[in-house]
């Protein structure tokens, strides 16, 4: 779909500019005024990691005027497989600092502004009006419904990315043209039916294959050249690298985008996504031990049957000394329900909780009242008992 341009072209380009940006210019589609746009226009990033870092880079390099940067995380090493914005040094730094300091690196006449804080309800529409244009790099899905719906709000465009594993998507959410997030994506899946990457993993460089198509649609919507990606979500397969791309209808009964809408102000999302299941959030009430809880009936030679529900190349990583791999497809399948003992207290865990306690809801559905899950899980046990032990 064709689109007007975004955003009116700045007065004029310095000669140092010209210079830089000379590879943009001598494009007919971009040309001066192409480059005067960009220059001119207001981009927010929301979060600085496995797409943010790409789509930060390019966005500067591309001489958009001024960038946006929402992250309130810190640099972790196991960030910088993927977050190539991000360096050794930085580890520990806040994620938005880092990237300012990067961006200044790549080109110095970006005005680059930080929001060191977490998106929320209470100040997402604030911070979105101050940009012309939103791209979105975060990874759940309470806070893409509601990077959604605060642009449908304010009639902001809406540049989307998803990356797990070797697959990734890409699209141009703008409902005053097209289809909304919600209109291919009605409702969030259920809690724990979709990994999140921190779960599932990713492969670093599909981050840049799919930053990069974010940040080429933002130029195009910026400059109002070639065909957006809105009203199609494209799909790409690095292992069979393979790019299709599907049609998405703009629906008239879309809650927030429709004929009649239901909603029209921003929600609770944590609420409307939930992070568990009621099921889960039911067993897990009462029935969580702590790291140090299970180091002690370790210690005392409890009667436990410790089950770890993690996938097998995680439990090659890490795992707690005397647990049986038994992970939570087998489990919420029931199929490895006739493999618990009678006679022990079944203790379950996972990477950080959130898989444990929806095995502990078949679990304890089966007859196993007594049995209880870690909370916080391996990352709580490494933290807490044995800081020796690698983390991932």
């Amino acid at each position: 779909m064709s689109l007007p341009p975004l955003v009116e072209p700045a007065a004029e380009l310095t000669v140092d500019e010209v210079k830089r940006y000379s590879r943009h210019l001598i494009i007919p589609e971009i040309g001066m005024t192409g480059q005067k746009r960009l220059k001119n226009a207001k981009v927010l990033c929301v979060g600085a990691g496995g797409l943010g870092s790409p789509a930060l880079l390019y966005l500067a390099a591309a001489g958009v005027g001024t960038l946006g940067v929402i992250d309130f995380d810190v640099v972790d090493e196991s960030n910088l497989q993927r977050q190539v914005i991000h360096g050794q040094s930085d580890v520990g730094r806040p994620k938005a600092e880092s990237a300012r300091d990067s961006i200044a690196e790549i080109n110095p006449y970006v005005n680059v502004v930080l929001f060191e804080e977490q998106l929320s309800v209470d100040n997402v529409m604030e911070i979105f009006s101050q940009f012309d244009l939103i791209v979105d790099g975060t990874d759940n899905f309470a806070t893409r419904y509601m990077v959604n719906d605060a642009c449908v709000l304010l009639g902001k465009p809406y540049v989307w990315g998803s990356i797990f594993r070797f697959d990734g998507q890409a699209s141009v959410f703008w409902a005053e043209y097209g289809p909304c997030y919600r209109c291919l994506y009605p409702d969030p899946p259920p809690p724990g039916m979709v990994p999140s990457c921190a779960e599932g993993g990713v492969l670093g460089v599909l981050c840049a294959s799919i930053g990069s198509i974010q940040v080429n649609e933002a130029i195009k919507l910026i400059t109002g050249v070639g065909e957006s990606l809105s009203g199609r979500l494209m799909i790409y397969d690095a292992l069979e690298m393979s790019y299709r791309s599907v049609k998405v209808r703009k629906d008239p009964e879309c809650a927030i985008c429709g004929k009649n809408p239901t909603i029209t102000e921003l929600i609770d999302y944590d609420a409307f996504c939930g992070v568990l299941s009621d099921d889960a959030q039911k067993a897990a009430s009462g029935s969580t031990i702590t790291a140090t809880e299970l180091k002690a009936m370790l210690d005392s030679d409890e009667d436990i049957f410790l089950i770890d529900v993690r996938e097998p190349n995680e439990y090659e990583i890490v795992s707690i000394p005397g647990s049986v791999l038994i992970p939570k497809d087998q489990i919420l399948s029931g199929a490895a329900l006739e493999r618990l003992p009678q006679d022990k207290r079944i203790v379950l865990h996972c990477k950080s909780g959130a898989r444990s306690s929806e095995c502990l809801a078949v679990v304890k559905n089966a007859g196993f009242s007594d049995a209880v899950h870690v909370g916080g899980g391996v990352l709580a046990w490494v933290s807490q008992v044995d800081p020796s032990l690698p983390t991932y």
